[in-house]
């Protein structure tokens, strides 16, 4: 696939530091998944992912929750491609594996 062995950036949108890379292993349109280097900003930002992911198991109980923590997510990193930066991202991140889908423009409000 196109995607395949692709390096996409993640970065702290507060100081720019590498968060971490994901070698693209796997394009499923619309996700690609691979396999995660962590960065030196990744310490800072790893338990906002892992309350992301705790509260994805139970989006459909507490799905107001599950927003907030990904809003959290969003907030603290920014996801770049190979082509630069995208607007619109949902990445999850689980020991040394990510996975995520993107958009060149917004995802529609719900």
């Amino acid at each position: 696939m196109g995607f395949t062995d692709e390096i996409w950036h993640v970065v702290s949108r507060h100081d720019e530091q590498p968060v971490g890379d994901i070698t693209i292993e796997d394009a499923d349109f619309p996700w690609l998944s691979g396999h995660f280097t962590p960065g030196p900003g990744f310490p800072a930002v790893k338990p906002v992912f892992d309350r992301e992911l705790a509260l994805l198991d139970r989006v459909n109980e507490e799905p107001d929750a599950w927003e907030a923590a990904y809003d959290d997510v969003v907030r603290a990193v920014a996801l770049v491609s190979p082509d630069g930066p995208v607007p619109e991202f949902l990445l999850h991140i689980q020991n040394d594996q990510a996975w995520f889908r993107w958009s060149d423009t917004p995802f529609p409000n719900a």
